[in-house]
């Protein structure tokens, strides 16, 4: 267990390099990771203003990127590191790539899945919640203080 969290812990700091990357792009910091049998896949983070694109989240462009890597839709023996939960969208997406385990940092109260719909993902997807939710908020907050 004590090596899972390490390992959970490792690839959550990654994707909070995604989303330090986005937060210098001025989106909105949020990154992930696609890890594979224990190897990075794919790495993402937010592209909503550079694409000028509402879908273009993180978690969003993690699954696309994986699959190609992959060579098909599905993340099967896969895992997300996100730093904020997933919102209704990105959950839908996570649904259909039967992606099997879900990490992510700071619960998102306003706009989370868990909030608008709960019941989205597969019944079988595990999910781990606060894995450097702490960080990943604080990067968050920062973000929002600079804008106003």
């Amino acid at each position: 267990m004590i090596g899972t969290i390490l390992n959970d812990e490792y690839y959550m700091r990654q994707a909070l390099n995604e989303a330090r990357i986005a937060f210098d792009k001025d989106e909105v910091p949020i990154g992930a990771v696609v890890v594979c049998r224990g190897r990075i896949i794919a790495r993402a983070h937010n592209l909503t203003e550079t694409l000028n694109d509402v879908t273009a989240h993180a978690e969003m462009q993690a699954i696309t990127a994986a699959a190609n890597v992959l060579g098909g839709k599905y993340l099967e023996n896969c895992t997300l590191y996100v730093t904020v939960e997933p919102c209704p969208m990105c959950a839908g997406g996570l649904l259909w790539s039967q992606i099997p385990k879900i990490v992510y940092g700071a619960k998102d109260e306003k706009r989370g899945y868990s909030i608008y719909s709960p019941s989205i993902l597969h019944v079988k997807t595990q999910i781990i919640s606060g894995i450097l939710a702490e960080e990943s908020a604080a990067l968050l907050k920062q973000f929002f203080h600079n804008k106003r």
